[in-house]
């Protein structure tokens, strides 16, 4: 059995419309949420049973960054965010691994300033409509 640190994992971004290439890594707790909505698919034929299929897929990236205006990926994220513009991610397992692909709307650029730490920020980014579908890399 193998296991995989948070270490391990790498999150790539790039120019919306082709596969993310560089390595952002002025980032930490990286949370890749997936999730489907349910589609109910019950029948008389059931038997007084509700089912369920999955439905569309929804996916968003969530993590903190260190403030640091002179990090190319952190501005990167700010320049998507306030321009609203895409920027392309690739949230891998780690080198090489499988994850997910999209070009994705930065949704939550949010800054902390607490007394006793570093600035950092809160990004949220979501698959945005673009040239290429989202996709999961393995």
């Amino acid at each position: 059995m193998s296991t995989k640190k948070g270490t391990d994992a790498v999150l790539y971004y790039g120019a919306a419309g082709s596969r993310a290439a560089n390595l952002l890594a002025n980032v930490r707790d990286v949370t890749l949420n997936l999730d489907k909505s349910e589609v109910d698919v019950t029948t008389r034929a059931s038997d007084g049973w509700k089912q369920t299929t999955g439905g569309l897929k929804d996916a968003s990236i969530e993590f903190e960054m260190i403030w640091d205006d002179e990090d190319a990926g952190f501005t990167a994220l700010q320049a998507a965010f306030f321009d609203d513009t895409a920027v392309a991610l690739l949230c891998l397992d780690q080198v090489n691994g499988q994850g997910l692909d999209a070009d994705f709307a930065i949704t939550k650029f949010s800054r902390s300033e607490p007394l006793d730490d570093v600035l950092k920020v809160s990004v949220t980014a979501k698959p945005t409509r673009s040239s290429r579908a989202p996709g999961w890399k393995e």
